[in-house]
């Protein structure tokens, strides 16, 4: 699809005669906000950006203002638009987003914008020649709502040909609306739990892949409810008895110019790599602190649970749906280009570019260390012996927010990927979530999580 420029935006907007203009991002908490501009301003605005106080990333998910040092409501930024990232919005009428930057009065990127955070990742794989490649595979809840609270819509056994039935004149609406705005659908399927889908689209460079699960979110979710009347959430365990939702982030890395997967080997029985087995094991390393950024919310520990296919552990594996990093068999004919990594503890409570970031520098310290994993893990790892977890290298990752919290602040290599102020940001937002959520009850906590991601 064409990359938009700034004159490209401008002629279709007119064209069109788009009446509003949303200036979206991602904030420290996951959450996508933004601000609404009339399209008569579209020609200053797509420059300047809007004015945004210096305290909205101090705003938590659950809407309270937290304070933090320098991001106060007192000064502001400038939420500036991407050009290449304008879409209208085809369940709207005359309604469009850009995708935006955070930045200073200077137009200098803020140190809590995760974008640009995302942007300086990229430019370190760069440096040292690689290009990473990757997509969001989403599970997500359909619901609607009555005085007693959210109930699956349909159900149908998972796979199914009846379940696919049953949903399938909203699943059709929202692969539409998807693909409109430029994002191929590979597989629209329902999922394990009742009212639970799952839609994966094709990958892409990373900043793209990122902007995608930011416009994939806000199309499902605009899709079910405009649409349909129907909720859709990406709570990571909406019901306490259902199955929990992934965002399962798919990647592999790729030479500059992007002539080789540098995580293929065809001489290697399993296809992967030695680069590709330092890779995992830069994951391994960090992953116990990773998992503060890719399952970061209240909700993200009701998922991360033996038996679920989540990866509650430090493990990888071949096809190994319980281990939390699965390497993922190719596809024949395309045995280079499909083979990937596949991180399975990520949720939709997570913000994407954080997730990558992050995952970028991890995945770079075991090349330069040049780390090698553990012995693969062939079984679940709630049942190996105790000799197989040690050769496996089978260690539990966080049970909760705050132990995450504390093993992210101590973790030189995520504090360099997100800068000392985000990871303040950080535990000062998410610190101030889990002690509201455990004050006020789990039951409080899933409903708030329910429509709000």
């Amino acid at each position: 699809m064409k990359r938009l420029t700034r004159d490209d935006v401008l002629k279709t907007a007119e064209k069109n005669d788009v009446r509003l203009i949303r200036f979206l991002y991602c904030d420290p908490s996951g959450m996508i906000r933004g601000k609404t501009a009339h399209g008569s301003q579209l020609n200053s605005k797509i420059d300047e950006g809007l004015g945004l106080t210096r305290a909205q990333n101090a705003v938590n998910v659950f809407e309270d203002l937290i304070h933090i040092e320098d991001m106060i409501p007192v000064g502001e930024l400038r939420v500036v638009p991407d050009p290449a990232t304008y879409t209208e919005l085809p369940w709207l009428d005359r309604t469009a987003s850009f995708i935006c930057d955070q930045m200073e009065y200077d137009y200098t990127p803020n140190p809590t914008c995760s974008r640009s955070i995302l942007k300086r990742a990229i430019a370190y794989a760069a440096e040292n020649g690689l290009k990473i490649f990757s997509s969001f595979e989403n599970e997500f809840y359909l619901a609607t709502k009555d005085e007693s609270g959210y109930h699956p819509f349909n159900d149908g056994p998972v796979y199914s040909s009846s379940g696919m039935d049953r949903v399938a004149h909203v699943i059709h609406d929202m692969v539409d609306n998807l693909t409109v705005q430029g994002m191929v659908v590979e597989q629209a399927i329902n999922e394990y739990g009742p009212g639970q889908q799952e839609i994966a689209i094709r990958y892409t460079d990373a900043l793209a892949s990122a902007d995608n699960q930011i416009k994939f979110r806000d199309t499902v979710r605009g899709t079910a409810e405009i649409t349909h009347g129907l909720h859709a959430s990406f709570a990571p365990k909406p019901f306490a008895d259902g199955i929990g939702s992934g965002a399962h982030l798919h990647f592999s890395v790729w030479s500059m110019d992007e002539s080789k997967n540098l995580l293929y080997n065809s001489e290697s029985p399993d296809r992967l790599s030695k680069f590709g087995m330092s890779f995992v094991a830069g994951i391994l390393e960090h992953l116990p602190a990773l998992i503060a950024i890719t399952c970061p919310s209240y909700n993200s520990y009701d998922r991360l649970k033996p038996d679920s296919w989540a990866g509650n552990t430090v493990s990888w594996g071949y096809d190994n749906r319980e281990c939390t990093v699965r390497v993922a068999s190719p596809f024949r004919g395309r045995e280079s280009e499909s083979i990937n990594l596949e991180l399975k503890a990520c949720d939709g409570s997570s913000n994407p570019y954080l997730v990558l970031a992050a995952l970028i520098y991890a995945g770079i310290d075991g090349i330069k260390r040049d780390l090698q994993p553990p012995s693969d893990c062939k079984g679940n790892p709630a049942r190996l012996t105790d000799a197989e977890m040690v050769a496996c290298g089978i260690k539990p990752l966080p049970t909760d927010q705050m132990q995450a919290h504390e093993l992210l602040a101590k973790d030189p290599v995520m504090v360099t990927a997100l800068g000392e102020k985000m990871i303040e940001c950080l535990l000062a937002l998410r610190g101030a979530e889990y002690r509201k959520a455990k004050d006020l009850g789990d039951d409080w906590a899933r409903n708030a999580f329910f429509n709000v991601l």
